[in-house]
């Protein structure tokens, strides 16, 4: 049981005092069904504000024959379409699908989409907002987010949809493209999925009061990343016409890179020859159809299996889906530009995600014999929040200020960029979550729904407090703003001016008091520069964050390592030093994270 699980044990009784009656159940409301191509849908209710309709079909299920193909449309418009029990995609089991227990979770029949609209409003065109939800193109589900209060607050119809994940929604192998015609030639499954949901939003969104002449994609971390790749991919045309990168990255690999023959490059783990290998298969020489016929749970094991020291091969430049110039550099062509007003950001303390359960950074003092969570502390403060701030200034760098640059290259003219600071969650006796946490990735993602997220964690994550009530109004309607006019407005009567590459303004989100637009845009050379300088970490750390600053987020510069402070690194092997760490975190405390 991980820490979020065990504290959300701790306080399901109390909390549910508080909160489990908030939602009713959902119930048929009548002269709400809809005839799509997909089947006849009613929408159902747990109160008269929204409307949903669940578990829609937008194309057939990629099983079989049609695994590692490219989406093929549904049509079954005289069905009835019934929710499902869970429409998860193939994925390990963990906190971010929602689920415990078995190594993996989900099925290849997957491939739904949610909507939410304001009630009886069915005979006007809003703005349609389409979310791509997160979990590094691996994990996640639409079922994880409700929109219900985004949609009711700021007249908006609101799509939540699932797509492929892993070395389902992304894989290179000579048996699998080489045998291929046309968009099966990708290597983008997954993204070639979120674009037929999008096809799908166009023929049929009407039918739910939303305009398809008004598209929004919004999505976080890998969502954002998944939006840039639709702003890169000439197969994106026409689908959307406004798009919000939260928390982006703009990283890809060549088809080559993917394929990674005898480990070609060492740098690059899962590729699709050592995930063929791991099944016990020849990977030079199997074919598709036998890959295809493999037990699906198998090859999730055989992927997991492998070791994941830094990058694993998922969006690729293709040339198909990812134009083969890469994503950054796409981003960039005016021959690829959507002309489409952009909004990008990124949290102030992005990466405490992760640092914040890591027993190198964090100690876990146990609680009753281990019976309840620890209480955490960090271990070396100054150390922590220099690192917490050049990674997570790093990250707005590359995948925002970066990416922001290159889309103005290509000729977009509306372009917005925030940094989200906000971070006055309520204190637990077990964990300061303003100190540990802070505005740590994907603490936005609350104030954009308007709902807490992780169960009873998120009610201090998101509390019930005037200032969080603030900060929803204020992301609720920029974002609302954005999908109805393509700007983000004023924020509390401060002007949101536009991104330029002489003039890179930044809107800080953190509420009534402290919103304020600065122009402060570091590149990546500029914050490399600051680690030269002294300060708390020793030697190793030193490389070690030094190395995480240039392989993540944007394409990895490996050359910038090996030369950085007059080669100051060049000699130090950081697969040995983090083998190093793990062995001894693991000898002391039996674990590298909090349990």
């Amino acid at each position: 049981m991980n820490l979020m699980s065990k504290i959300s044990v701790l306080l399901t009784v109390p909390f549910l005092v508080l909160t489990g009656c908030s939602q009713p159940p959902m119930k048929p409301v009548s002269g709400t069904e809809v005839a799509t191509e997909s089947g006849r849908v009613i929408g159902v209710a747990g109160n008269d504000q929204v409307i949903h309709w669940q578990d829609i079909p937008f194309a057939q299920p990629p099983v079989g024959n049609l695994r590692w193909r490219a989406p093929q449309r549904y049509s079954n418009a005289n069905g009835e379409i019934q929710a499902r029990e869970s429409t998860i995609c193939v994925q390990e089991s963990g906190a971010i699908s929602g689920t415990e227990g078995a190594s993996f979770v989900g099925s290849e029949d997957c491939l739904y989409l949610d909507i939410v609209a304001p009630g009886s409003v069915r005979d006007q065109a809003l703005p349609v907002m389409v979310w791509i939800h997160g979990g590094g193109n691996t994990s996640g589900t639409k079922d994880t987010y409700d929109f219900s209060a985004l949609a009711h607050d700021q007249h908006v119809v609101v799509v939540t949809i699932n797509y492929r994940l892993g070395p389902l929604g992304w894989m290179t192998h000579p048996s699998i493209q080489g045998e291929a015609e046309g968009l099966d030639k990708s290597s983008n499954f997954g993204q070639l999925d979120i674009i037929a949901a999008l096809e799908w939003t166009q023929r049929n969104i009407e039918g739910f009061g939303g305009d398809q002449n008004n598209v929004t994609i919004f999505g976080e971390s890998a969502g954002g990343h998944n939006v840039y790749a639709l702003l890169a991919s000439p197969l994106a045309n026409g689908l959307f016409h406004r798009a919000i990168a939260q928390s982006p990255y703009t990283t890809t690999v060549t088809p080559r890179q993917a394929f990674n023959r005898d480990r070609e490059f060492p740098e690059l783990d899962r590729g699709s020859w050592e995930v063929v290998q791991a099944l016990g298969l020849d990977p030079d020489t199997t074919s598709g159809d036998a890959l295809r016929s493999i037990e699906v749970y198998d090859l999730m094991g055989a992927y997991y299996s492998l070791e994941k020291d830094h990058l694993s091969p998922l969006s690729t430049a293709d040339g198909i889906v990812i134009p083969a110039v890469g994503m950054a550099q796409a981003l960039a062509d005016p021959q690829y530009a959507k002309s489409v007003p952009v909004l990008s950001g990124s949290n102030r303390d992005e990466v405490t995600l992760w640092m914040g359960l890591n027993r190198y950074f964090v100690n876990g003092d146990p609680v009753l014999f281990g019976l309840l969570p620890p209480r955490m502390s960090v271990k070396n403060e100054e150390t922590y929040r220099y690192w917490v701030d050049l990674r997570s200034r790093a990250w707005k760098a590359r995948g925002v200020d970066q990416a922001m640059l290159n889309l103005g290259a290509a000729g977009y003219e509306s372009l917005y960029t925030y940094r989200f600071d906000w971070d006055e969650q309520a204190e637990s006796w077990f964990i300061s979550f303003p100190s540990l946490l802070g505005a740590s990735h994907g603490a936005e993602i609350a104030f954009v729904m308007g709902a807490p997220m992780f169960g009873p964690i998120g009610d201090y994550m998101y509390p019930d407090t005037s200032s969080a009530r603030e900060m929803t109004n204020i992301m609720m309607s920029a974002w609302g703003n954005f999908a109805r006019k393509g700007q983000p407005g004023a924020v509390v009567g401060n002007p949101w001016p536009p991104f330029l590459a002489d003039a890179p303004h930044t809107m800080v989100l953190d509420g009534v008091s402290s919103s304020q637009v600065v122009m402060e845009s570091p590149t990546l050379g500029e914050l490399l520069r600051e680690i030269e300088a002294p300060s708390s970490l020793d030697a190793t750390e030193r490389c070690l964050l030094m190395w995480e600053m240039v392989t993540n987020i944007g394409q990895p510069i490996y050359d910038e390592y090996a030369r950085w402070n007059n080669g100051e690194c060049g000699d130090f092997n950081v697969r040995n030093a983090k083998a190093a760490i793990k062995a001894a975190l693991l000898e002391q405390y039996g674990s590298t994270s909090l349990p």
